[in-house]
């Protein structure tokens, strides 16, 4: 290499001068923090800088324009090449109240404060927290799916709102990959659904640099990747040089003239490219150290002694060449959308408001009330008439299950719901496939794509989703999850497919909205508490087996659910003598408890608490009167793991909850073996009186 008395290196244009700034970047920001990954931002700049200057349809001064590509940088540990590309094409800043700042969303400031507390630039990119980064990634795979369900919601957008002669929708979408991406069995789920579906407006370009934390990828990776994507339906590129920007614009000019098929473009790199740790795990995880970085500068042609080095142009140039061919587009689209909120104005109110997050204003006028039966009716039937009701009036409402909508009720079944194909983008029905852990991924692209989306599976099963419901919490996106088949209530299918540890892991995680509804009347609150949340998702979880369905004019109303817990029956007469707390299938059994204890005297009071997370958002004055601290004698009962009812039954209290797995049996036998009985029920409430004096 070559160096000129401007600084330029190589060819001296100002492509690869911007591609070694990011490359630099990366190096003395991973050095500054003493932590990060240096090697694969600096093998991967060519392919960002082709990528953003040349293709990617993004207006710096608009980040959130409705039509812009969507860049996913799913290998989320390489994120000081989004920040660094985010820098130098002058993304600006978006606030939170969704208002531009004038602000740069990266300023070099940010990249010298890379993964320091309250920095802009974290160690893996965060959705809200940065402008530009249109989703959380960290768990390999992850972004991959996140990326489908983008590519999804914009077909499905396109068919809603576009017309002959108004286009609002024809975006793409571009996923960076890994190695380690290409390892984790999401991907795989995420590609095959995408093939099937033939998401042509989908690119994911995948680094090939052989290297992972503990080495050459041989020692556990020796698949043909381009061959197991073309096996899904992709068409399959291959550039064998990351440094080539002429193969990369080939292969991304490639992919925007296909049409029938996703694209994989898979790119040959140099780990730590010219540093003397290339192609090495010590170019990976670590920063590559003071003199190393000296060294590699040198190779460049670049300052040794500077450090953030941005030369004069580079941004200009680079931000230039965005706006210059982004702005007019995003432009002409501004007009578009002003001719078509005057010729279209009920969708362009209705584009508007899914963009807000808002429903519209008679979205609950059909919820069904649901009249006392002691017979009753199963919260997963219940839940789907709920669910078709509500969708009915929101059409941003959008999902679907894995391959069991007929078991989770969670089809709409109205007429021109349809299914989303191939063939029909406009299709309201999702169908997964048994694709769970995708699922999640790609109902999280879809709520960042403006649409409300739902999944639908057996709640044994939500270990398979653990990843994307945490990451819609920290993304504060309201993906609703549902989960049927809730407790040792599946019966005859045994251990297996009986969730006993499950509620407590969904409650544990920190935002999620997690519902168990009591009966009918509860789970329509519950739905209607989901589709309340604009910035936490919920799990809704629902019975199997029919529950009684409460008389509410002698029981207390069902919408105390929005509230989280209420007070369903009371003795009456001062304070509770026992305060009985039950969930889901146990409330009516709890509540048949409470009725044999009011015969015989007992001051007992039945609590509804299908919501631990709404309950501990309420005020202290509302969760004493509940919960009086004077109260000691307390049972909570619940076909699941006893982890976290201390919090509420206290010292003296007891539960009557599930210290193992389930067996395989009929309900009632399993009821029996496991203490869900009325007697039992009294019987402890009793002891707990008994041991605080009562």
């Amino acid at each position: 290499m070559t160096t000129s008395a401007t600084g330029l290196h190589e060819d001296g244009s100002p492509e690869r001068l911007a591609i070694d700034t990011i490359r630099t970047l990366s190096m003395d920001a991973v050095q500054k923090a003493n932590s990060g990954h240096p090697g694969t931002p600096m093998a991967l700049a060519p392919v960002g800088h082709t990528l953003w200057s040349q293709f990617l349809r993004y207006d710096p001064d608009r980040p959130d324009w409705p039509n812009r590509d969507r860049f996913v940088l799913s290998v989320g540990h390489a994120s000081m090449l989004l920040y660094s590309l985010l820098h130098l094409a002058g993304v600006k800043e978006i606030d939170a109240d969704g208002k531009p700042s004038g602000e740069p969303a990266v300023s070099l400031e940010d990249i010298k404060g890379f993964r320091q507390l309250s920095s802009k630039t974290p160690g893996h990119p965060e959705y809200r927290f940065t402008t530009g980064v249109e989703t959380t990634t960290g768990p390999l795979g992850q972004g991959c799916g996140n990326s489908v369900g983008m590519a999804i919601a914009e077909r499905h957008l396109a068919a809603h709102f576009n017309r002959d002669d108004a286009v609002l929708f024809d975006h793409d979408v571009y996923a960076l990959c890994g190695d380690g991406d290409m390892m984790e069995g999401v991907t795989a789920e995420a590609a095959s659904l995408a093939g099937h579906m033939k998401l042509s407006n989908l690119c994911w370009i995948y680094d090939n640099n052989t290297i992972s934390i503990e080495g050459h990828t041989d020692l556990a990776f020796t698949e043909d990747v381009a061959a197991r994507h073309r096996a899904y339906g992709w068409k399959t590129l291959h550039v064998a040089d990351a440094n080539d920007t002429v193969a990369l614009a080939e292969a991304f000019q490639t992919f925007r003239d296909t049409h029938d098929a996703p694209t994989l473009i898979v790119v040959d790199s140099v780990i730590g490219w010219g540093s003397p740790k290339a192609n090495s795990e010590k170019a990976h995880g670590e920063p590559l150290g003071a003199d190393a970085i000296r060294e590699t500068k040198k190779a460049y042609g670049w300052p040794e002694d500077k450090d953030f080095y941005v030369p004069e142009g580079v941004a200009e140039h680079f931000a230039h060449s965005m706006i210059e061919r982004s702005r007019p587009l995003r432009e002409s689209w501004d007009a578009t959308f002003a001719a078509y909120r005057a010729k279209y104005p009920e969708l362009a109110a209705q584009l508007e408001s899914m963009r807000q997050g808002e429903l519209p204003d008679d979205w609950a006028a059909d919820v069904p009330v649901f009249d006392a039966d002691a017979k009753g009716i199963a919260s997963r039937d219940a839940g789907g008439k709920v669910l078709n009701a509500i969708a009915k009036r929101v059409p941003s409402l959008m999902g679907g299950a894995a391959d069991l909508s007929p078991s989770t009720k969670t089809d709409l079944k109205f007429d021109g719901a349809g299914s989303f194909t191939a063939t029909t983008p406009g299709g309201r029905n999702m169908h997964f496939g048994v694709r769970e852990h995708a699922m999640g991924s790609i109902a999280n692209g879809m709520a960042l794509s403006y649409l409300r989306s739902y999944t639908g599976t057996f709640l044994v099963f939500s270990d398979y989703m653990r990843a994307p419901i945490r990451l819609a919490a920290i993304m504060e996106v309201p993906t609703i999850f549902v989960f049927t088949h809730d407790s040792i209530g599946v019966g005859e299918d045994g251990p297996t497919h009986q969730p006993i540890e499950h509620l407590a892991t969904l409650r544990a995680i920190p935002g999620l909205v997690t519902i168990r509804p009591g009966d009918a009347n509860e789970t329509a609150q519950a739905w209607s508490a989901a589709l309340k949340q604009s910035d936490r998702p919920s799990a809704l979880i629902f019975s199997r087996q029919a529950l009684p369905t409460l008389d509410r004019a002698k029981y207390a109303s069902a919408d105390g659910l929005l509230k989280g817990a209420y007070i369903l029956a009371e003795a009456g007469g001062g304070d509770p003598d026992v305060i009985l707390i039950g969930t889901g299938s146990e409330v009516s059994l709890v509540v048949e408890a409470y009725e044999q204890l009011r015969a015989e005297g007992v001051r007992a009071r039945v609590v509804s608490m299908p919501s631990w997370e709404l309950f501990e958002h309420q005020d202290a004055e509302y969760r004493d009167s509940i919960f009086p601290p004077a109260v000691r004698a307390r049972v909570a009962v619940e076909q699941a793991g006893s982890m976290g009812w201390d919090r509420y039954v206290g010292h003296d209290g007891a539960t009557i909850t599930m210290s193992t797995f389930g067996a395989s049996a009929p309900l009632v036998k399993l009821q029996q073996k496991y203490g869900f009985t009325v007697e039992n029920v009294v019987k402890v409430a009793h002891e707990v009186m008994q041991g605080n004096g009562k």
